[in-house]
C-alpha cells in the first residue's frame, strides 16, 4: 500500500492547494530523475512524492481519500458487504438461487435443507441452479507518460501466458483503474464472468510534469532570447508549436499555452500547458561575451539582491 501523501509531501491534513503546490514543487525538483542520474532512492522518492500530489492535487480525488472511498494508491476500498446487501435482490443478483425458499415448506429440518442447495451447487438435486458472478481479476500496467496524456491501444500479457488488449484513455490519471468488463473469472452456475480491473502506472518523463489536467515543462533560453525577445519552439505532449518569448524576460517568467494540456474529460476541453523559462549562459563564454559584460555593468550597475536584506 502506498505511503500516506500527506506525509510524503510533509503538509497538514488541512493544508491548503497552494501548500501542497509549493511542497510538491519543491520535493519534485530536489529529487528530479534529471539531476539523479543512476539514484534509485531519488527516482523512487522522485514517483512517490508524484503520486501524492496527483491524488492531493484533485480536489475530487482528495476529498474523497479524506472520507475513506480510496485509498492512498486511488483505489477503491472495498465495501464491507452483509447479507441484507443481497436481501432483495431480484432473479438476475449474482447470488441468486432458483430454489428460493421453497425448501422450507417441505422440510423441518433446516440443516438438510441448506445441504440439499450445496447439493444443487454441484448437479445434485434436479430443478436446482446456483449461479454467481466470476470474482474480479486485478493486475498493474506501467504506461509511458506520453501515452496516458494522449492515449494508446496496447496488449498486456497476463500471468497465465493470455493477453489483454487494453485501451488507455486519454487523460488516464497514475493509479487509475480501468474495468474491462467480462475480462475476469468465470462465473459459476452459469453466472455472469467477473471483471478484470487494471491499476496505471505512469512513468514519468524527462521534460513534462503533470499537475491536474496541466502540463508543466522548464524551458532553457539564451540571454539573448531573454532580453529581446524571440520566437522559439516549445515541445507540447503532441508536438513542438511557436511561443513567443517576450522581451525582458527572466528566470522564473511562467507563459502559457492554453489547450496543450491533458484532456479534462468534458468533450473537447483540455488543460494547459505552463512553460518556465530558465536563462542558461553559453557553456564556455569567450573574452568577448566577458568584455561586453564587464562594459555593461561598469555603466548600468544595479543590485538583484537589494530586497533581501540581511
Amino acid at each position: 500500500m502506498a505511503d500516506d501523501p500527506y506525509k510524503v509531501l510533509g503538509v497538514a491534513r488541512d493544508a491548503s492547494a497552494d501548500d501542497i503546490r509549493k511542497a510538491y514543487r519543491k520535493l519534485a525538483k530536489e529529487n528530479h530523475p534529471d539531476l539523479h542520474p543512476g539514484d534509485a532512492a531519488a527516482e523512487a522518492r522522485f514517483k512517490a512524492v508524484s503520486a501524492a500530489h496527483d491524488l492531493l492535487g484533485d480536489p475530487d480525488k482528495r476529498a474523497r481519500f479524506d472520507s475513506g472511498e480510496i485509498d492512498a494508491s486511488g483505489q477503491e476500498r472495498p465495501e464491507q458487504q452483509y447479507y441484507r446487501h443481497y436481501a432483495d435482490a431480484g432473479a438476475e443478483h449474482p447470488y441468486h438461487s432458483t430454489e428460493g425458499f421453497a425448501d422450507f415448506a417441505d422440510h423441518g429440518d433446516v440443516f438438510s435443507d441448506l445441504f440439499g442447495h450445496v447439493r444443487g451447487a454441484r448437479g445434485g438435486r434436479g430443478g436446482q441452479t446456483f449461479r454467481m458472478r466470476g470474482g474480479d481479476a486485478r493486475y498493474s500496467f506501467a504506461v509511458d507518460f506520453l501515452d496516458a496524456v494522449n492515449g494508446a491501444k496496447q496488449r498486456i500479457k497476463l500471468p497465465d501466458g493470455a493477453s489483454l488488449d487494453l485501451t488507455i484513455p486519454a487523460g488516464v490519471r497514475d493509479g487509475q483503474v480501468l474495468r474491462l468488463k467480462g475480462k475476469g473469472l468465470l462465473g459459476i452456475g452459469g453466472g455472469p464472468t467477473g471483471d478484470a480491473l487494471v491499476e496505471v502506472h505512469v512513468r514519468p518523463h524527462k521534460l513534462f510534469r503533470r499537475e491536474g489536467d496541466d502540463i508543466h515543462i522548464d524551458l532553457p533560453v539564451t540571454p539573448a532570447e531573454a532580453v529581446l525577445g524571440a520566437k522559439i519552439d516549445v515541445p507540447t505532449t503532441s508536438g513542438a508549436v511557436a511561443m513567443a518569448v517576450p522581451k525582458g524576460s527572466n528566470s522564473g517568467t511562467r507563459l502559457r499555452l492554453k489547450g496543450k494540456g491533458v484532456a479534462t474529460g468534458t468533450a473537447g476541453k483540455r488543460g494547459d500547458q505552463y512553460v518556465t523559462l530558465t536563462v542558461v549562459l553559453p557553456e564556455n563564454p569567450d573574452d568577448a561575451f566577458a568584455a561586453f559584460l564587464e562594459q555593461w555593468e561598469a555603466e548600468h550597475p544595479y543590485d538583484p539582491r537589494a530586497g533581501l536584506g540581511g
